[in-house]
């Protein structure tokens, strides 16, 4: 499991001259990142004197974000097993029309499955983005930075995670699968921006 690697060991996997762990993997690691760093800046918040009337939503803030935290870590590994599936299904046999036939069939099912994940783990990251600038908003002033941080992370990750499905959409056949998932991708590129913009708007350092 690449989630439970050390950091040194994951960053020698990626720099490795392997197809896996790939940008899809990191921009869940990003992503993940910036979901413990707004739970930290919200749970510097809650309970600390001076927050009492956030207090409630600091808590049920962090605890949003560590269940984002947990998904987007999970996706470290469902995305790097996603591309092993893809180049599985590569090596099967071509040699009869029948071995053609479901190669090809194997192929296509595997990529759509490789863009589902980094493309959730985009809708992921916008969420963390949100909660990044809620923490930003009403949290703990003196960290703000962290919170701005999550939010620039988040939307690095989110970005991150869209080229990933699109270099997966040009490979698939289905057009009506791929003109679904292009239009949301790019409400999720244009969304990330935005809200990434309106939570730093909040950072007054």
């Amino acid at each position: 499991m690449l989630a439970d690697h050390k950091i040194t060991e994951y960053l020698d996997e990626a720099a490795a001259g392997t197809a896996v762990p790939g940008g899809g993997s990191v921009a869940a690691l990003n992503a993940a990142l910036a979901a413990g760093l707004t739970e930290m800046v919200a749970n510097l918040t809650a309970g600390k004197k001076g927050y009492e009337t956030v207090d409630e939503e600091m808590t049920v803030l962090a605890e949003k974000a560590s269940q984002l935290r947990k998904k987007l870590t999970a996706a470290i590994d469902r995305d790097a097993d996603a591309y092993t599936e893809v180049m599985a299904a590569y090596r099967l046999p071509k040699t009869t029309d029948e071995e053609i036939a479901l190669r090809k069939q194997t192929i296509q099912a595997s990529i759509k499955r490789a863009a589902l994940v980094p493309l959730e783990v985009a809708r992921d990251a916008l969420k963390v983005i949100e909660l990044a600038c809620q923490a930003i908003l009403k949290g703990n002033k003196n960290a703000a930075s962290d919170g701005a941080v999550a939010a620039m992370n988040a939307r690095t990750a989110a970005l991150a995670a869209i080229y990933n499905v699109k270099i997966n959409l040009r490979s698939i056949d289905d057009d009506s699968f791929v003109d679904k998932l292009a239009h949301e991708v790019k409400e999720l590129e244009t969304q990330a921006g935005k809200k990434e913009n309106e939570a730093l708007a909040y950072v007054k350092i």
